[in-house]
C-alpha cells in the first residue's frame, strides 16, 4: 500500500537505536525523506546508511542548543515524530526529585522544544503531522517507574492540547501508544530474568511467560517495533487527514478501555 509520503520530510527523534530505527526505516521505505536523529554521530550515521536516509541531525534535545542544532539540520519538516526518551528503573523510594526533573526534561520538554521550532513552518505551509510516542501507562500507571509514567501522561496531554491549537491549519497532532515492545534491550532483560521466574530456557517460552506475568494482553506476546512503525506511518500519511487529538494504542489489548 502506498501511503503517499513521497516528497514529505520527516524527523524521527531518537532514531539511532531501538524503536526509532524501525519508525525511520518504514517511513523511508514509504518514500519519505527521513532525517535520522541521535546524540552519537557514528551510530546515527550508521542507521542513516542502513535505511538509505540522506540526512542526519545530531544533538541533545534536553538542551536548548542541542534542539536548535537538530531543528537547523532537519530544515523544513512535514512530519515530526517525537520518539526520543529515556528512563531509569526507579521506584518511589529511589526516584529522587532530581531524577523526576531530568526525566521530564528528556521526555517532555525536549518534544516541546522541537514543536516550537518546527511546527510554525508546518502551519505556514498548511500541512503537517506531529506524532508523540506515548504509552498505555500514561493512563494506567503502576507503582514502579513513577517518574517515567508521569512523563507519558504529559506527552498524551500536550498532544491533545496541540491538536486544539492547530485547529483548521492542516496540521494534526496525535499519539501512538505502544505496549511492551521487544527491542534488543528488553529481550536481554527478560532473558536474564527468566531463570529467577521459571519462564523457561528457549526464547518462545520466555516471551510467552514473561508477557503473561508482566504485560497480560490478548495476543500473548510482546509487540514488535515494526508494528509501532506501521501505526506511525499511517498517522503520518494523508489517510489520517481526519485524525487529530487521538491516541492509537498498539498494545495487544493490554489496556482495557472502551475509549
Amino acid at each position: 500500500m502506498d501511503l503517499n509520503l513521497t516528497g514529505r520530510r520527516a524527523l524521527v527523534t531518537g532514531s539511532s537505536s531501538g524503536l526509532g530505527v524501525a519508525i525511520a526505516e518504514l517511513l523511508a521505505e514509504e518514500g519519505a525523506d527521513v532525517v535520522v536523529h541521535g546524540r552519537d554521530e557514528t551510530r546515527t550515521r550508521a542507521v542513516a546508511g542502513k535505511i538509505g536516509a540522506k540526512s542526519v541531525a545530531i544533538g541533545d534535545l534536553a538542551t536548548e542548543g542541542g534542539a536548535a542544532a537538530v531543528a537547523d539540520a532537519a530544515g523544513d519538516v512535514d512530519v515530526l515524530v517525537n520518539n526520543a526518551g529515556a528512563y531509569e528503573h526507579r521506584g518511589w523510594t529511589d526516584a529522587t526529585p532530581e531524577e523526576w526533573t531530568r526525566t521530564y526534561e528528556v521526555n517532555v520538554v525536549s518534544a516541546v522544544r522541537l514543536i516550537r521550532l518546527l511546527v510554525p513552518g508546518m502551519r505556514a505551509r498548511g500541512w503537517g503531522r506531529v506524532i508523540q510516542i506515548g504509552g498505555g501507562l500514561s493512563g494506567q500507571p503502576t507503582a514502579t517507574l513513577p517518574q517515567y509514567t508521569a512523563t507519558l501522561a504529559a506527552r498524551h496531554n500536550l498532544a491533545v492540547s496541540l491538536a486544539r491549537e492547530l485547529k483548521d491549519t492542516g496540521v494534526t497532532s496525535n499519539v501512538v501508544a505502544p505496549g511492551a515492545i521487544l527491542v534488543d534491550a528488553v529481550q536481554r532483560y527478560l532473558t536474564d530474568l527468566a531463570p529467577e521466574h521459571g519462564w523457561g530456557e528457549e526464547w518462545p517460552d520466555i516471551e510467552r511467560n514473561a508477557a503473561r506475568d508482566y504485560v497480560p494482553n490478548d495476543i500473548g506476546r510482546f509487540g514488535r517495533p515494526e508494528e509501532i512503525a506501521g501505526a506511525v506511518a499511517y498517522l503520518a500519511s494523508p489517510y489520517a487527514d481526519y485524525v487529530s487529538g487521538a491516541t492509537l494504542r498498539v498494545d495487544g489489548g493490554t489496556i482495557r478501555s472502551v475509549a
